[in-house]
C-alpha cells in the first residue's frame, strides 16, 4: 500500500488535478501550527474597528468581540474550565455562538457541537459519551438539557438569549439557578484576564469534539485538532483568494456553525479574511431575502435546500443575488438542474465542493477559472493526496474512470474517533482516510461521487444515520420489524423512509408513526414516507436486505 510522505516524490501523473488548478493555487501549502485562537488574535489586530458580526440591528467590531471572548474565557476559567474539557455548544447561528468558540479553545478546552433541535434522548447521548462539563445553551432549549442533567456529569448550564444579542438588549440578566448561570453576566461581571500560559500542542490536542456517523453509521465524535481545522481554513482560502479581499468580505450565514461545514467555511474562514458575518438563526426564506437586501453579502455558502428555496421564491430574481461575488454548495449533491437554474437567475458561479466531518471538512472544491465539469466534486485541495482502491479489499488502487472507495490524506484529516480505538482504525489506515464513498477519477484529476457506501442519509445537508431512526421505531409497541433508507427528494436532496412490519392484529397509520417519532427526532429525522409490508427482505443471516428495499416499486 502507498505510504508516501506529504509533498515527497510523487509526481504530475500521480496527481493530474495540479495541471487544472487555478493559477494562484499552490500545490502545497505549510500548514500553521498555531492555536485556533490565533485566528480571532490576527483578525482583531489587522481589522480592529472593521464589523466583525450584524445581528438584530447592530453591529459588533472585531476589537468587541475579541473583548467579549476574552471576558468569558476569564470566567468559565474562574468556574473551573481547564484544558481537555468538553464544553458543549448548543446554540443557533448568532454572535453567542462565535464567542463561546473562541472563549472555549483559547482554554485548550474542547468545543462539542450541539444540534439545538435535538430531543433530549440525543442530547443526552452525546453529553453521556463527550463528558461534557458544561453547556452554552440558548435559553428557548434549556429545558431540553435540564430534562437530560442528572444523567450526565453537566455542572454548570449557561443560558443566553438571541435578545442578549441586539440592537437594545434586555437590561436585567435571566435568574440564576445554582448549576445555571446567563452568559451576559458571565461577560459582563467577568474579573481578571484570560489564563496565560496554557500549553496547547496544535498537532495533538483537540480543539472540537464533532459528532459524525463516520464510516459505520454509529454516530461518534471526530476528533479535529487546532493543526486540522486551521490548515483546512488556509487550504479553503488559498483556494479562494484571488476572489477575497480581506477586511472587505461580507459573509451570509444560513448554514449552522454547529455543522462542520458552517463552522469551517462560515465562523472560522470569515474570522481569517476579517469578514463581516451577517448570521441567520434559522432558515427561513424570507429572512434571507430580508439579508440579501440589508447587507448584500459577497460570499454564500449553503447547501441544495437553500438554493432551491432560492429558486422559488417570488423576490429572489430582486433582492441583490447579482452583487454575490461567490456561492458554494456542500454537504449534499448539488442536482446539475439546480445549479443551471441558479446560475441563470444570479448571473454567478455557484461552485460546488465535497468534505466530510473526519476532514474538518473540505477535500476537493470546483476551480473558479479552470475547467468545470458539472457533476463533480472538483479537485482535491493543495496538500492533499487522494486514492480510489478497490471495494472489497480498500489495497489496489483502481484505474482511471473506475469505481472505488475515495481515501484521503492530508493536514486535515482528523485525529481520531473520541475513546472509540476500533472505529478508528477502520477509518483510519496507514495514514489514509477511507471515506465510505464510492467515487471515480477522470483523466483530468476531476472526482465524482458514485454513491455512499454506507447506508448513511444526508436530508438537507445534515446527516440521518438509518438505526439510531430504527431505533425509536423499534419501540413502537405495534412495531415488529423496521427498516429505514434515503429517497431521492427534489427539495432536501434526500429523505427517510421506513418500511414498517407490524405485530400481528395491530393497527399503525403513517401519520400517527410520524407525530411518535417527532418526540424523540430532530424534524430531519422523522420518517417523511412509511411504508407497511408483510415482512422485510433478509439474507441467509437474518441481516436486512436495504438494497432490496430501494428496488421496490
Amino acid at each position: 500500500m502507498r505510504d508516501e510522505p506529504m509533498g515527497g516524490q510523487r509526481g504530475m501523473q500521480d496527481r493530474p488535478w495540479l495541471k487544472h488548478y487555478d493559477y494562484w493555487v499552490p500545490a502545497e501549502i505549510n500548514p500553521p501550527r498555531q492555536p485556533l485562537y490565533q485566528i480571532l488574535q490576527i483578525a482583531s489586530t489587522h481589522f480592529r474597528e472593521r464589523p466583525a458580526v450584524v445581528f438584530g440591528g447592530r453591529q459588533w467590531t472585531y476589537r468587541e468581540i475579541k473583548s467579549d471572548v476574552d471576558r468569558l474565557a476569564s470566567a468559565l476559567a474562574a468556574l473551573g474550565i481547564v484544558k481537555g474539557d468538553r464544553v458543549g455548544i448548543m446554540l443557533p447561528n448568532c454572535p453567542q455562538y462565535l464567542i463561546s468558540f473562541f472563549a472555549i479553545v483559547r482554554l485548550g478546552a474542547i468545543v462539542t457541537n450541539i444540534n439545538p433541535i435535538y430531543t433530549p434522548r440525543e442530547v443526552s447521548m452525546v453529553a453521556q459519551d463527550a463528558g461534557l462539563r458544561a453547556i452554552i445553551v440558548l435559553d428557548l432549549m434549556a429545558p431540553t438539557v435540564f430534562a437530560i442533567r442528572e444523567q450526565t456529569v453537566l455542572e454548570t448550564v449557561i443560558t443566553t438569549s438571541l435578545a442578549d444579542y441586539s440592537a437594545a438588549p434586555p437590561p436585567v440578566p435571566l435568574d440564576e439557578t445554582p448549576g445555571t448561570r446567563s452568559l451576559r453576566s458571565l461577560i459582563e461581571n467577568a474579573v481578571g484576564n484570560p489564563p496565560t500560559g496554557v500549553s496547547i500542542d496544535p498537532e495533538e490536542d483537540v480543539a472540537v469534539l464533532q459528532y459524525t456517523g463516520g464510516t459505520t453509521g454509529v454516530p461518534k465524535g471526530a476528533m479535529l485538532t487546532h493543526f486540522n481545522l486551521f490548515a483546512n481554513v488556509i487550504q479553503s482560502h488559498v483556494w479562494g483568494q484571488e476572489m477575497t479581499e480581506r477586511g472587505a468580505e461580507r459573509y451570509l450565514m444560513v448554514i449552522p456553525y454547529f455543522h462542520i461545514y458552517g463552522q469551517t467555511v462560515g465562523l472560522l474562514l470569515g474570522t481569517w479574511t476579517g469578514a463581516m458575518q451577517i448570521p441567520i438563526p434559522k432558515f427561513d426564506p424570507n429572512l434571507l431575502i430580508e439579508a440579501m437586501r440589508a447587507y448584500q453579502p459577497t460570499y454564500f455558502p449553503g447547501v441544495p435546500t437553500l438554493y432551491i428555496a432560492l429558486l422559488n421564491h417570488p423576490e429572489a430574481r430582486h433582492c441583490g443575488l447579482d452583487g454575490v461575488k461567490r456561492f458554494n454548495s456542500g454537504s449534499a449533491p448539488l442536482p446539475i438542474e439546480v445549479l443551471e437554474q441558479f446560475e441563470s437567475l444570479s448571473g454567478g458561479t455557484l461552485s460546488e465542493g465535497y468534505g466530510l466531518t473526519e476532514a474538518s471538512p473540505t477535500t476537493h472544491s470546483t476551480p473558479t477559472l479552470a475547467r468545470r465539469k458539472p457533476g463533480s466534486i472538483g479537485l482535491p485541495f493543495p496538500s492533499t493526496e487522494c486514492r480510489i482502491v478497490d471495494l472489497e479489499t480498500g489495497l489496489t488502487d483502481v484505474a482511471i474512470g473506475e469505481d472505488g472507495e475515495l481515501c484521503i490524506r492530508g493536514p486535515q484529516v482528523m485525529k481520531g474517533y473520541w475513546n472509540r480505538p476500533e472505529e478508528t482504525a477502520i477509518a483510519l489506515r496507514d495514514g489514509w482516510l477511507y471515506t465510505g464513498d464510492v467515487a471515480r477519477m477522470d483523466e483530468d484529476g476531476y472526482f465524482r461521487i458514485v454513491q455512499r457506501k454506507k447506508d448513511m442519509i444526508i436530508v438537507s445537508g445534515f446527516n440521518v444515520y438509518p438505526n439510531e431512526v430504527e431505533d425509536v421505531l423499534f419501540t413502537h409497541p405495534a412495531i415488529l420489524e423496521a427498516a429505514v433508507i434515503g429517497v431521492p427528494d427534489g427539495y432536501r436532496g434526500e429523505a427517510v423512509k421506513a418500511f414498517v412490519v407490524l405485530r400481528p392484529g395491530q393497527e399503525l397509520t403513517q401519520e400517527s408513526l410520524i407525530e411518535f417519532c417527532q418526540t424523540s427526532l430532530a424534524r430531519y429525522k422523522v420518517p417523511s414516507h412509511v411504508e407497511f409490508l408483510p415482512q422485510l427482505p433478509k439474507s441467509a443471516v437474518g441481516k436486512v436486505l436495504r438494497r432490496e428495499l430501494r428496488n421496490l416499486p
